[in-house]
Formats: C-alpha cells, sequence, structure tokens
C-alpha cells in the first residue's frame, strides 16, 4: 500500500483505542516508489507526465514533479519499476534502464537545472547501461563492433564511449535518493541479493554477476572512477554505479525526506513513533524507511513501533525498534494479505494501542 494509505489506517487504528490523540501523519520514503509523492506537496513541484521505455523498451507515460526553480524530482521505479511487470513477465536478462535516461532528457527540455532521483524498486540488473546509451554513451565489443545496453550482452563489453551530455548540454547536477548501500558485485551485491526478486535463478546469478564485473571494469576505465565498492553501486542493479561514474552525489534516500520533511520538528512531544514496511529484513538496515525513521526516534527518545506485512530473516537482529508487529495472519496467502493490507494495519495498531490503555496512557 502507498505510504499515505498505511498512515491512514494506522491513525484509524489508534483512533479506535484513543479517539481523541492528536496523530500527526508523515508519509515517507526511501529513494523507491513514494517519493515524488512524499516530497513534491511539501516542495511546490508541480506532476508532469514524461513518455518513457518501460523495462522491456515499451513506452509508457511516467510522471515525475518539476518545481518552479526547476528542480525534477523523480522515481526510476516510475518507468522501470518491478511493479510494472507481472512476476510470470520477468526477465532479467532483457531489462534495461533506458527509460531513466528518458525521463532525464523529458526534465531537461522542461527546464530543469537540478535532479533528485530515486532509484528504488527497478526491475533492472544492466549497471546502468540503458541509461548510459540513452544519454549518448556507446559501448563496443574487442572488435570495435556496438554492443546492446542489455544485461544478456555486457559480458561481452571491452570498451566504451562515455558521455555525459544531453542535446549538447552538460547533465544537471544529480543527487540519487538510494534506499540501499550494496555495493555492485559479490555476496551483498546487485546479482546475489536482489536478482532473485527480478527473475533470476540459481544458475543466472553466476553469469550475471560476471557479465556485471566485465561492464563494470570498462566503466571505471571510461569515467576515470572506482565505483564498484562504493556504498550504493549496486542500487538498482548496478543504476547507482552508473550514476557515480557520471558524477552523481547518492544519499540514503531516508535522509533526504526525513530532512525535507523536517520530521525532526515533528517528534517534539510525541510518545510514539508507528512505522512500517512490507518486510522487515536484513535489507531494512541498509537504508530503508523504517530504520531510518527508528533511528531519528531514537536520537529524540521517542520509542518507535513498527508494523509489517512480514518479519523475515534478520528482522529479530535490527535494533532501534521497541517492537515489531507482523500484521498477516498466520498461513494468509500473499494475495490476500496485500489484498487486506490496510484493514490488517488498522487492526494491528488498534490491538499494539490497546495494550497502553492500562499502562502508559
Amino acid at each position: 500500500m502507498a505510504a499515505a494509505t498505511a498512515a491512514e489506517a494506522m491513525e484509524r487504528g489508534v483512533r479506535e483505542v484513543f479517539p481523541e490523540a492528536e496523530c500527526v501523519r508523515v508519509p515517507l520514503a526511501d529513494g523507491g516508489e513514494g517519493l515524488v509523492a512524499a516530497l513534491a506537496p511539501v516542495l511546490g513541484a508541480q506532476i508532469v507526465q514524461a513518455q518513457v521505455r518501460d523495462p522491456f523498451s515499451e513506452w509508457i507515460t511516467a510522471e515525475y514533479g518539476l518545481t518552479a526553480d526547476g528542480l525534477a524530482i523523480m522515481e526510476s521505479a516510475s518507468a522501470i519499476g518491478l511493479g510494472l511487470i507481472p512476476a510470470s513477465e520477468r526477465n532479467i536478462w532483457a531489462a534495461n534502464t533506458a527509460g531513466v535516461a528518458d525521463l532525464i532528457r523529458d526534465a531537461v527540455a522542461r527546464g530543469a537545472r537540478r535532479l533528485l532521483i530515486g532509484i528504488g524498486g527497478t526491475a533492472t540488473n544492466d549497471c546502468g547501461a540503458g541509461m548510459l546509451s540513452g544519454l549518448g554513451t556507446e559501448i563496443f565489443d574487442a572488435l570495435g563492433e556496438p554492443v546492446a545496453a542489455l544485461p544478456s550482452e555486457l559480458g561481452m563489453v571491452a570498451a566504451m564511449k562515455l558521455r555525459t551530455e544531453v542535446d549538447g548540454a552538460p547533465l544537471p547536477p544529480i543527487t540519487v535518493a538510494c534506499d540501499v548501500n550494496n555495493p555492485l558485485l559479490g555476496e551483498q551485491g546487485a546479482t546475489a541479493v536482489f536478482g532473485p526478486q527480478k527473475g533470476a535463478t540459481a544458475a543466472d546469478i553466476g553469469y550475471l554477476e560476471d557479465a556485471l564485473a566485465q561492464y563494470a571494469a570498462c566503466l571505471e576505465r571510461a569515467s576515470g572512477k572506482a565505483v564498484r565498492e562504493l556504498p550504493g553501486a549496486g542500487a538498482a542493479g548496478g543504476l547507482g554505479a552508473a550514476f557515480l561514474a557520471i558524477g552523481a552525489e547518492l544519499k540514503p534516500g531516508i535522509e533526504i525526506v526525513l530532512d525535507t520533511l523536517n520530521v525532526a520538528a515533528r517528534l517534539q512531544g510525541a510518545d510514539y513513533v508507528l512505522t512500517g514496511e512490507g518486510a522487515l529484513d536484513a535489507q531494512t538496515g541498509g537504508g530503508k524507511a523504517p530504520f531510518g525513521m527508528a533511528a531519528l526516534a531514537a536520537q529524540h527518545q521517542v520509542p518507535c513501533v513498527a508494523f509489517v506485512g512480514q518479519l523475515g530473516e534478520g528482522a529479530i537482529q535490527l535494533s532501534g525498534f521497541t517492537q515489531k508487529i507482523c500484521i498477516t495472519p498466520p498461513n494468509m496467502e500473499r494475495s490476500q494479505a496485500l489484498i487486506r493490507g490496510p484493514q490488517h494495519l488498522q487492526a494491528s495498531v488498534a490491538a499494539w494501542a490497546s495494550t497502553l490503555v492500562s499502562t502508559d496512557l
């Protein structure tokens, strides 16, 4: 469910027990879906539409925010999001990031002077080759022949001409909002950690890893920047590495959102913070919204309770939360859990709030 929907369900749950409670709703995002919805109203951005390529290069309509002073607020997921592709049709070998270049080009054509791009939630694992190709970069094999900017072809890349211009003009400054801090390669890299959810089988992982390593070596030579080990390089299937190579600044998306929304000030006088996520697991500590919210709440000594659809591997070890509550009834099918998410969230919050009647409040 969208962050605003979740916040509304939480408030309803609280008010079932405490009708007079003051509930401050602050929908958050961490660099994936919801970044535009969280920031556009606060920054006074107008929502505009752009024609972009989806992960399989079919043309679709995407939206982003554009402020009067030239800040474009974008989500890569609006063009190449995992949610755009049914699970049965995911093909990690063919998915590419060209749609991100389309977003950038559209924003620059409309006069954008700064770009804020959230890169979470993508269906891609091409190390940003599609995006760079869409911005003019050329890639070649050992014989100097052009190579398609697809994961299935990246293992053949031997050289590239890296370009960072749009229609002859330099790219405006880019800040990338990242929701994870993974490196590009290795056991914690883009392919090993996120590849399976994008359609990679166990047999695919090794081949994809080798292809990204080959391409990354060429990217580093062309840019003169060692990017593969930097935090966030593995975000969005290596899109983070591509942005680093062209000079973008990568920042934790949740920090950008918390600062922009001035959440610290809203914590003053609060008794509790309620936050949530689809699944709380080992990845949550790498830059996801609930973890960032919990850290900020801890700084202000406000207890933070997480309501989640699933408590996954590593959830128990996550620090900063007073409680971690799974809202999904045991043995419920995932499809039904998704449909009934708002009701389950409201009921879980109400049940939690009822435990406070004879204790804190």
